[in-house]
């Protein structure tokens, strides 16, 4: 049975603090008519992989996310519950809202240009070892830098990868991740890493960029226009 046939999940990680977008909730910024948020969730709502969503907000943005997606008639979101101190506790949350399933596909909120046939795609590629994540190939040449500011080596960039989401897990495999984890991770595949299991690659896309300044707005509004 593949993934997409079995029961799955989806967490969609949206608790951050939107730092650096100069005072604006960069969830809720209309983009191409709609919130950003709503493209993000669109996508999930679509994907016939995909059983049900939980949307993990920030404490003040969680009635108003309960509110937008009844608005939008997203039925698959089953949950929106309070995210944590970081983006790591703000998973776990999702997990125990999440329930029992047999895959979870991990999401960032503020990446509103994935699709359901990324998704799809990540539910395939993680049949092979129970974890897959999208990423891109790094294209500039990346250095290892050390204080003062100085070039300690160039790493080589053909085996370097940029890591996006969605990242795709069986579910019991990212509960013991989060279990066990020590300290912070940068990403749900770090945590699944320390337990030495496999993590698949399949190719992300150009498009699917996350949203962390007022400027990156912009660049979805074209992307979403040339969609169009």
């Amino acid at each position: 049975m593949s993934a997409s046939q079995e029961s799955v999940g989806a967490i969609i990680a949206a608790a951050g603090r939107s730092e650096r977008m100069g005072g604006k909730d960069k969830l809720f910024a209309v983009v191409g008519g709609k919130p950003l948020l709503v493209h993000t969730l669109s996508a999930f709502q679509v994907c016939r992989g995909v059983g049900r969503v939980v949307l993990v907000l920030s404490p003040e943005n969680v009635e108003r996310g309960r509110e937008l997606v009844a608005e939008a008639g997203l039925d698959k979101v089953t949950a929106v519950c309070q995210g944590g101190e970081c983006r790591q506790d703000s998973v776990r949350n999702g997990l125990a809202a999440l329930a029992s399933c047999q895959w979870v596909v991990v999401h960032d909120g503020a990446r509103p240009l994935v699709t359901a046939e990324l998704i799809e795609r990540g539910l395939e590629a993680a049949k092979e070892t129970g974890a897959a994540i999208a990423a891109l190939p790094m294209r500039d040449t990346v250095k290892e830098v050390e204080p003062p500011g100085v070039i300690g080596r160039t790493l080589s960039r053909g085996q370097l990868w940029a890591a996006q989401t969605p990242q795709v897990f069986r579910y019991n495999i990212l509960r013991e991740a989060h279990q066990r984890a020590q300290g912070e991770a940068t990403d749900d595949a770090a945590l699944v890493e320390s337990l030495g299991c496999q993590v698949r690659v399949f190719e992300g896309s150009p498009r699917n960029i996350k949203v962390t300044t007022a400027a990156d707005l912009a660049v979805v509004e074209a992307l979403l226009g040339q969609g169009r």
